[in-house]
C-alpha cells in the first residue's frame, strides 16, 4: 500500500508541475505582443481567487501539489495581471521578423 501512495503522490506532483505551466505560454505571448487586449479580466481575477482558496486549502491539508500547482498558477495570473495594468494603453506590436 505504501508504494500505491508514492504512485499517488508522484501523480499529483507531476498534476502540478503540468498545471503550474498552463498559464505560461500565455504569459510569453502577451509579453511578447506587449498587448494583454485579448485577456479578460473577470477570468483573471476569478482564477486568482480560486488558485488563493486551493492555496489556503492546500496549507491546511499539508499538500505539497496543490500547494506547488496553484502557487505557480497564481504566480503567472499575477504577472498577466500586471501585463493587463502595464499594456492597457499600447497598441498590440508586431513580432520581429529576422532575416534568413
Amino acid at each position: 500500500m505504501q508504494s500505491f501512495a508514492h504512485l499517488f503522490n508522484g501523480i499529483g506532483l507531476l498534476a502540478a508541475a503540468l498545471s503550474g505551466l498552463t498559464f505560461f505560454p500565455q504569459v510569453v505571448h502577451t509579453w511578447q505582443k506587449r498587448s494583454a487586449q485579448g485577456l479578460s479580466g473577470s477570468m483573471l481575477a476569478v482564477g486568482g481567487a480560486s488558485m488563493a482558496l486551493w492555496l489556503a486549502y492546500g496549507a491546511y491539508t499539508h499538500s505539497v501539489p496543490i500547494l506547488l500547482g496553484n502557487g505557480c498558477n497564481l504566480f503567472f495570473t499575477l504577472v498577466l495581471v500586471f501585463f493587463k495594468w502595464r499594456y492597457r494603453a499600447a497598441p498590440p506590436v508586431a513580432p520581429a521578423v529576422s532575416a534568413a
